[in-house]
């Protein structure tokens, strides 16, 4: 059954004859429809000031890569107990296919706060967020940090999952059973293997085995046991790292055998990586080129489930995509168009201030078939060239601004489902970077090529 191409990122469980035309989970129930993934998040910018938010975030992708932030990137609730900030949010559909969300109560980067609870809210479709309560999981005086699921069939309860320091005086995951994420049963030591772990992260019955990736040291490992039970988990896989990471997301392809791995880096600051593997066997990853995914700006320790198509509708409908993208080098994949000191280059993620590398793109001033780059935090200035460099200026209302201000927009020159942008006076040149500068520039080789094409999106 881990073939089938409808499965959330817990992996496959078994059938319930509580959920017609579905699959119980690991993390909860995928539907046979589902066809798109929500995130949850909290953000968190590297200088902790303009971008910074401990509340829930939510963004969607169709391919489990490319996000699309909510809301305008805002939090959709903050909690209204215990720190009133949250960390580590957590998606899990349930047994009954509606929604539960965990996160750890905290707020900000005070790590000797130590709460014995976790925050949780129920949603019936991620549009609403009810119930709002902080479920207690211990009595000792520590954290309860990165709360997960899944469904224990065997119990017919599920497993909250969570770090703590107990009695070895090193952090181990935790679990406690709850039917309702109301009450709890007493905590017990899920995994401990001797040393420091934190971060669990579920998927359950793939080929006859279970598996759970948590951070040891500065790497993402796996273990794995063919039960659920507290203590059966042996380590196996091989570790993967950029730079300092944590927070392992598993995701199951809709569409394929691919599993993919998220990583939460922190050296350096504030960057998701991904690995991609086919099949959780094999305990090996490899990198995922840098194209081929995005993370919402800011964005920290996700959590991923997957939702239908018409979810996906509805959210975009509720809460709306930004009204600003981002632009994203082919060939640096890592750096996004920003503008510094009224100069526009492009730098690598994350970008201080994060504003910087937003822009409204709005009718061309010069043309209204093109395109003009509006800068978020300065909306009276524009991308404009001027002697062929690229420059964040103020309209002073002029033709000549007008057409130095406008582009218009391509196929990709170096991948058509990317775009290029063609200067609107000077229509042999295009929008490209030289030494991460920007400019407009004649394009003939395949580097300019690159140099000049960008994937708009969020």
């Amino acid at each position: 059954m881990s073939a089938n191409p409808h499965l959330s990122r817990r992996g496959l469980l078994g059938m319930t004859a509580a959920v017609p035309l579905a699959l119980a989970l690991g993390g909860g129930t995928a539907h046979a429809a589902d066809s798109a993934y929500a995130m949850v998040y909290f953000t968190e910018s590297t200088k902790l000031g303009d971008g910074t938010d401990y509340g829930l975030h939510l963004a969607v992708s169709p391919d489990g890569l490319d996000w699309t932030p909510l809301n305008q990137n805002n939090p959709l609730v903050t909690p209204t107990a215990g720190a009133l900030g949250l960390r580590d949010p957590f998606l899990m559909r349930k047994q009954d296919g509606t929604f539960v969300v965990l996160a750890t109560d905290l707020k900000g980067t005070d790590w000797n706060y130590n709460s014995q609870y976790i925050h949780v809210w129920d949603s019936a479709d991620l549009r609403t967020f009810t119930g709002y309560r902080r479920l207690k999981l211990h009595d000792m005086a520590t954290h309860s940090w990165a709360p997960e699921a899944f469904w224990d069939a065997g119990r017919r309860q599920y497993a909250v999952i969570y770090s703590s320091v107990n009695s070895s005086g090193h952090n181990v995951i935790m679990v406690n059973y709850t039917t309702d994420f109301v009450t709890a049963s007493a905590p017990q030591v899920f995994f401990d293997p001797g040393y420091d772990v934190i971060d669990g992260d579920m998927a359950v019955g793939v080929n006859g085995y279970n598996y759970l990736y948590f951070k040891k040291n500065q790497t993402l490992v796996g273990a794995r046991s063919t039960t659920l039970n507290p203590g059966s988990f042996t380590e196996f896989s091989t570790g993967v790292a950029h730079g300092g990471t944590e927070a392992p997301t598993l995701v199951k392809s809709l569409t394929s055998g691919t599993w993919w791995l998220w990583g939460d880096t922190y050296t350096p600051n504030g960057v998701f990586c991904a690995w991609q593997s086919t099949g959780l066997a094999s305990g090996t990853w490899t990198a995922l080129d840098q194209r081929t995914y995005t993370q919402p700006v800011n964005s920290k320790h996700c959590g991923i489930a997957a939702i239908t198509a018409a979810e996906y509708d509805n959210l975009l409908a509720k809460w709306g995509a930004p009204a600003w993208n981002r632009l994203k080098s082919y060939n640096h994949p890592s750096r996004y168009v920003r503008h510094s000191n009224y100069l526009g280059r492009i730098d690598a993620y994350p970008v201080e201030p994060y504003k910087d590398s937003l822009w409204t793109l709005v009718p061309g001033l010069a043309d209204s078939s093109g395109v003009s780059f509006r800068s978020v935090n300065y909306p009276t200035r524009y991308l404009r060239h001027y002697d062929y460099a690229l420059r964040l200026d103020a309209n002073d209302g002029t033709s000549v601004f007008a057409a130095d201000a406008t582009f218009h927009r391509t196929a990709g020159l170096a991948d058509a489902s990317w775009s290029s942008f063609r200067s609107h006076n000077h229509p042999t040149r295009y929008i490209r970077h030289a030494d991460y500068a920007l400019r407009i520039d004649p394009v003939s080789t395949t580097t300019e090529r690159q140099d000049a094409t960008f994937r708009v999106g969020y």
